[in-house]
């Protein structure tokens, strides 16, 4: 390099630098206008190219396959005017060997005689019987269920019967009352049983009979017995919610150790009286623990119980725990029974279409003795119920108001706080199930 240019440099750096980054910018731009004067990618021949891919063992995998059958399951419930092939059309089958077992066998004719029975088949892929089970309970109150188990086998078809424990899951849901309780209960697809339990819990809270205001919100968590996954009946409300005219009432189930378990709201007040606030749920009240115009023999005389008017059929259930006393036919009373509880307190319940215990029988709280009918001197199906204390007849709401339940011992309140805290995040849960709903 000439020493002028060398003087050049070291005297105007910035400058030079600058002048050659000029020079490459726009050698740069002359570059990008040459590559968008190229011809357009899309005009282009487009080039296909397979790659062959080898699956090692595939003929040996193919070969597994091949056979094996495809079976379906499916499910279904007896009805009561079922022939073997109606249920197994229902089942899609068509299958002449195995409805002919159903008819011959005694087990099977045995587990399939009575409606509303839990039925699962397995099919094979010619649409016939595999495998069949009918599951059901001898008792409501069994935690045992019976399965009757039928298999296609090379010999023909085989039945037993076994005995089985059901396991025990938890469901939430909720509802919100538009016109009435029942249909509230339908719409959230929650059993009767349930939404009956519901009413005695809230029973000193809520008057179900007056005070239920439309727009009324529950929440409830409860037990479901099943049987190999299918459900066989509901269990215990667990815990609930019910918000009435603005107002929140709120139960969990509790049971202390070598005590007899109890509802309580979440601060440990016990809910549960001694005795049902109704022996009849969903009923109302026709004539009260007062005078009046007897309504056969036309003269005013004192009504010594309360009458509750419900439909033929309706359970009838004992409001505390007690003894048998009384199961029969009592003159005007009709088909009466009479319950002796502690304290020397008796209740009558009278009338009834049929009576669904014995003298001498233990019931407990809530426990149908009978059914709602017109026995006996009687206008129309109704419950004539009388509370008695030492043989004097009292009135039933008088009674059932003062019996309240202990609430929980200290030494337990520990334990109870800690089911609470599990207890409002469930309930959470239900509410939340139910605005869904809602939407």
């Amino acid at each position: 390099m000439s020493q002028p240019v060398v003087r050049l440099l070291t005297r105007h750096p910035k400058t030079i630098s600058i002048s050659l980054a000029s020079i490459l910018l726009a050698g740069g731009g002359g570059a990008f206008a040459i590559v968008n004067l190229g011809p357009d990618i899309a005009d282009q021949p487009v080039v296909t190219v397979t790659t062959p891919i080898e699956i090692p063992q595939l003929q040996a995998q193919a070969g597994l396959l091949d056979p094996s059958q495809l079976r379906l399951t499916r499910t279904d419930s007896t009805r009561s005017a079922d022939t073997p092939e109606s249920l197994l059309r229902r089942l899609g089958l068509v299958d002449a060997q195995a409805a002919a077992f159903l008819r011959s066998n005694p087990l099977a004719r045995l587990a399939l005689q009575q409606a509303g029975r839990s039925v699962s088949a397995e099919l094979t892929g010619e649409q016939l019987l595999s495998e069949l089970n009918v599951r059901w309970l001898k008792n409501d109150s069994d935690t045992f269920f019976q399965r009757l188990n039928i298999q296609r086998t090379a010999q023909g078809f085989q039945a037993s019967l076994e005995t089985s424990p059901m396991n025990t899951s938890i469901r939430m849901t909720g509802g919100t009352v538009a016109s009435s309780l029942y249909d509230a209960a339908d719409e959230a697809l929650l059993p009767d049983s349930v939404i009956s339990q519901l009413t005695q819990i809230f029973s000193s809270q809520i008057d179900f009979h007056r005070t239920l205001r439309k727009g009324a919100r529950f929440s409830v968590v409860y037990e479901v017995l099943e049987a190999d996954g299918e459900p066989l009946r509901t269990g215990r409300v667990l815990s609930a919610e019910f918000n009435n005219d603005n107002k929140t009432y709120e139960a969990v189930w509790f049971q202390e150790p070598g005590q007899k378990g109890n509802y309580y709201s979440l601060d440990g007040k016990s809910l549960s009286r001694a005795y049902l606030a109704s022996p009849v749920a969903f009923s109302r009240k026709t004539s009260g623990f007062s005078m009046r115009l007897h309504p056969i023999f036309q003269t005013m005389q004192a009504h010594r119980g309360v009458d509750y008017a419900a439909p033929t059929g309706t359970p009838a259930q004992t409001v505390g725990d007690g003894v048998v006393e009384f199961a029969g036919v009592q003159g005007g009373f009709g088909n009466m029974v009479i319950v002796r509880h502690g304290n020397n307190h008796t209740t009558v319940y009278a009338h009834l279409s049929r009576i669904q215990v014995r003298k001498g029988q233990t019931v407990q709280k809530g426990q149908v003795v009978g059914a709602v009918g017109s026995t006996g001197w009687s206008t129309g199906p109704h419950l004539h119920f009388e509370f008695r204390v030492n043989g004097v007849h009292v009135d039933p709401q008088k009674i059932i108001q003062q019996a309240q339940s202990s609430p929980i011992s200290p030494a337990a309140m520990a334990k109870f706080n800690g089911l609470v805290a599990q207890t409002r995040s469930q309930l959470q849960a239900a509410a939340q199930m139910r605005e869904s709903n809602i939407q």
